[in-house]
């Protein structure tokens, strides 16, 4: 596997557009659209909260009863979400313009879109975004890179990975971009993901690759607690690379299973590392459990604890926070065996051992903390399982940027 320049139109067959349509910012692009010169098999996952946005409902449909998407449209500003029948209705109305100018059946168009819960999309300049955008559909780096900065809302910068592959004797691409930076905390994938791949898959294992990598790598992230209405992550294969159709659960599936999870992962601390407000990306990993899921209990209540997300954006090794998180998680675990630990680019420590702090530097302590990605491990020396997880520091401009994000 090696990773490459790019990010939706690095595979084969994908090409990109966006544009300014006006939807709520000004003079800048806020659609987006991704295409296929051939029909996709599509997988995807959404957001489990009950309050699910009009597009989240459109592209379940699109996934698991037509199983072929060719093309995406995306916009940026309103999210489509508690706008009823209306909401709805704007949803076929984009599909059916898609259509119109592509060639592209209407349930065979996926939709997607982030901002404001509550607003009604003007249609219209959904409909213009997408005559601006059909014309302009291309290839290479520079049409999916302003794709990735088109969907952005509060992100301060685009999010975009690609990697090569290869697959029985063929190099496949694999490529993503995403948007994400508030109202982060899935409950199964995050804000708004978009993967494509040149590979040719069976839709059945295409589908089970992304609902099982997305509990290791976007379920694992949290900037606020909040889990979206409009949570949405999408995969198209078109098997354009000529590779072997995968069919099986062979040495092929594996090995595109590890390269999608490089893509989910890598997109999933990019939306981390930029949550609003944020100066680091948060991790945390717990090592010795007894299970993957006592792993994965603890390591996530910590990087969602407020008071630990003040302590990292202070740079203050306040390992009694941690310690206090993991205790509330529900998981069951001896606090008088742990050790903790920190960890940057400007060294690591050992904080606590067997739940009792050790006689560290407080000034060598920030010193770790103060740089832009930090990581605590937390040892429970109850088995060999491991379990990581992404959050952010908690910062003033988080309330800032939430105080007035309507206007």
């Amino acid at each position: 596997m090696k990773q490459i320049k790019g990010g939706v139109t690095a595979a084969k067959g994908f090409k990109a557009a966006s544009t300014a349509a006006g939807i709520k910012y000004q003079n800048r692009q806020d659609m987006a659209m991704i295409y296929s010169e051939v029909p996709c098999d599509v997988a995807g996952t959404f957001t489990k909260n009950i309050v699910k946005a009009a597009p989240v409902k459109w592209d379940q449909h699109v996934v698991y009863e037509s199983k072929k998407a060719q093309a995406v449209v995306v916009n940026a500003g309103i999210a489509n979400a508690c706008t009823g029948e209306e909401g709805m209705g704007y949803c076929k109305q984009t599909a059916e313009k898609v259509s119109a100018l592509l060639g592209v059946p209407e349930d065979q168009v996926l939709v997607a879109s982030t901002g404001v819960i509550g607003k009604q999309l003007p249609i219209d300049r959904i409909c213009a975004g997408i005559e601006a955008m059909v014309p302009a559909l291309l290839g290479g780096y520079e049409s999916g890179h302003a794709a990735a900065k088109a969907i952005m809302t509060t992100d301060t910068h685009e999010k975009e990975v690609a990697v090569e592959v290869e697959l029985g004797g063929a190099t496949v691409t694999i490529g993503g971009m995403c948007k994400g930076s508030g109202m982060i905390h899935p409950n199964m994938c995050t804000m708004l993901s978009f993967v494509t791949t040149d590979a040719a898959i069976s839709q059945e294992l295409l589908l089970e690759a992304l609902q099982a990598d997305v509990e290791d790598t976007y379920n694992m992230i949290s900037v606020d607690g909040d889990t979206s209405t409009n949570d949405t992550c999408v995969l198209l294969a078109n098997g354009m690379a000529g590779n072997p159709k995968i069919t099986e659960k062979n040495e092929d599936y594996a090995a595109f299973c590890k390269a999608l999870k490089f893509i989910n992962e890598s997109l999933a601390k990019q939306m981390a590392g930029d949550g609003e407000g944020a100066t680091a990306l948060f991790e945390v990993k717990v090592v010795g459990a007894e299970s993957k899921e006592q792993a994965k209990i603890l390591s996530k209540s910590v990087i969602t604890s407020s008071l630990t997300k003040a302590a990292i954006y202070g740079h203050d090794a306040n390992w009694g926070r941690i310690l206090c998180a993991m205790g509330y998680s529900g998981a069951q675990f001896d606090p008088e065996k742990v050790d903790l630990f920190f960890t940057s680019a400007a060294g690591k420590m050992q904080i606590i051992k067997d739940g009792v702090a050790l006689d560290y530097s407080e000034e060598e302590a920030t010193k770790i903390l103060s740089e832009p990605e930090v990581t605590a491990i937390a040892d429970v020396k109850m088995g060999d399982a491991t379990a990581t997880a992404w959050g952010c520091d908690l910062t003033y401009d988080y309330v800032k940027i939430n105080a007035d994000y309507r206007s």
